[in-house]
């Protein structure tokens, strides 16, 4: 069996993460790389982070042991600091934000150390944004940002629907205030659907949850939303807010703790749009500012499919293996 060049080592734990790692594994392909995925397998559920992540790492450990014993890579790409955690080899770390970011007291009592460890001695770090790289614990190994590619789904369709949110996680994602605040800036008429979560009794007024759709449903609503709205309590990279720039939509939105990339492009295009979220839906539904999707899709330029495998082979890969 040929040597491959680069073994991804994958937690998969959401789909958010399986769909990075495939655009990964797909880039490096493209840039000429024999490219090996390792999954690990999901553990059971645990009380607390740290046993989860102890749970995580070693079947992470164990998908890599056995990849590297049947494949014999010559590069090693843990995605996800859990995963490199008690990884068997030296390698790069792919990640969105560093455990010491989101997994904050007792949460992180025994990542942390390890963290830094394995952060100060790997290959290479390879963070999805300069705000994820700027929460690593210093020291820390050389790095090369290479951003989860965006790119618009499809044509344009009617602006039917007034505003959409993302609901998944939702004490995270600040749901609880994005229906507080519609609740408080709805006309009649105008719907609120929450995206990735199933109703929990019965929904108030002007709000559809449309529980998890297939992805292509999805990005299809996106295209039909005016707004796309969320109040996170910590964002660590903010794929569907970029998604949703795509696609189109005015992004309302809190600042919020944590490398959050879709937040400065939030900013740039329209101010008024990030603050309040009562005032914001209503600025962006009655007032919005000419041309943004225009200038979202050129802010999008660094994210696109083509700038991202740009960096992958010219930047990453030389990085990753050194070909005889």
């Amino acid at each position: 069996m040929a040597r491959a060049d680069v073994l991804l080592v994958s937690l998969g734990g959401t789909a958010g993460l399986r769909e990075a790692d495939a655009e990964l594994a797909a880039s490096l392909r493209r840039a000429g790389a024999e490219v090996v995925e390792a999954a690990a397998e999901r553990p059971r559920e645990w009380r607390t982070y740290a046993l989860l992540e102890l749970a995580w790492a070693r079947a992470a450990r164990a998908a890599a042991r056995a990849a590297i014993d049947e494949h014999r890579p010559r590069a090693i790409v843990y995605s996800s600091v859990t995963a490199a955690l008690l990884g068997p080899r030296p390698g790069a770390i792919r990640f969105d934000a560093p455990a010491a970011g989101n997994r904050p007291g007792r949460h992180g009592i025994w990542q942390r150390p390890a963290e830094r460890r394995r952060l100060r001695d790997a290959t290479l770090l390879v963070p999805w944004s300069e705000g994820g790289l700027a929460e690593a614990p210093v020291p820390h190994a050389d790095a090369v940002v290479v951003p989860v590619p965006v790119a618009p789904s499809g044509p344009a369709a009617e602006r039917d629907v007034a505003a959409v949110t993302y609901g998944a996680n939702p004490q995270k994602k600040g749901l609880d205030r994005v229906l507080a605040a519609w609740a408080a800036a709805r006309h009649d008429g105008e719907e609120l659907v929450v995206a990735g979560l199933e109703a929990r009794g019965s929904a108030p007024a002007g709000v559809r949850f449309a529980g998890m759709l297939p992805r292509d449903e999805y990005r299809a609503l996106l295209r039909r939303a005016r707004v796309f709205v969320c109040a996170p309590r910590r964002e660590d990279y903010g794929i569907a807010q970029l998604e949703a720039l795509a696609d189109g939509c005015r992004l309302v939105t809190t600042p919020a703790p944590g490398p959050y990339a879709a937040l400065p492009l939030a900013r740039a295009l329209d101010p008024r749009l990030v603050g309040g979220i009562a005032e914001g839906l209503r600025t962006a539904l009655d007032d919005p500012a000419p041309d943004y999707a225009e200038r979202a899709a050129a802010a999008l330029a660094p994210f696109a499919p083509g700038a991202v495998d740009e960096v992958v082979r010219e930047r990453l890969l030389p990085r990753l293996v050194s070909r005889p």
